[in-house]
């Protein structure tokens, strides 16, 4: 009778071995289970959800619609400015202007007393020679003056130009950023 037992007590032995070994090799495959069930809960909040089209448009709506006051008002308050900035610059102009007029006026002057006295040594030849070479001195001086505030207005409008620009390009820029900051906050809800 010992050896019919003896049998099935080996064979109940073998059993809990692998019984005991099938136990070791689960624990070792599923010790990590916590650690992962974490680490994908946390990955799969943030993961992108896809949104339907109608709220992507009411999202670029309220965008538009949150912007497009603030970017006017931006505007307005560039093209007051530049058009102040403008009235200055004329006025600027307008008195460099009188005071080269006043400086000029002033040499002539000064170097008027010089040249009336040679004419007057001179004659009446002298006096008609000195005052057809004033004309074309003057006559000179004007053109010069002119072509140096044709020069000065063309400066003026490329400057003008360029601060138009970089204006626009900083409003841009701001538009960008705003936009950039909504998407964030939609996405982060």
């Amino acid at each position: 009778m010992a050896a019919p037992l003896s049998g099935c007590v080996n064979s109940l032995q073998s059993s809990l071995s692998l019984l005991g070994s099938s136990i070791s090799i689960l624990d070792s495959g599923v010790n990590d289970f916590p650690r992962l069930a974490k680490v994908l809960q946390t990955t799969r909040n943030q993961h992108f959800e896809l949104l339907p089209e109608s709220h992507l448009q009411a999202a670029q709506a309220s965008l538009l619609a949150s912007i497009t006051p603030e970017l006017s008002s931006l505007l307005h308050r560039v093209e007051t400015h530049l058009d102040k900035l403008a009235r200055r610059e004329q006025a600027l102009i307008a008195k460099y202007e009188l005071q080269e007029g006043r400086l000029s006026s002033n040499r002539n002057s000064s170097a008027g007393p010089s040249k009336s006295r040679f004419a007057q040594g001179s004659g009446h030849l002298g006096k008609v020679e000195g005052e057809c070479g004033d004309d074309e001195d003057d006559e000179e001086k004007e053109e010069e003056l002119e072509q140096g505030r044709e020069q000065l207005r063309l400066k003026q409008m490329r400057q003008k130009k360029e601060r138009l620009s970089y204006a626009v390009e900083r409003l841009t820029l701001q538009a960008q950023q705003k936009e950039r900051q909504l998407r964030m906050s939609m996405a982060a809800q």
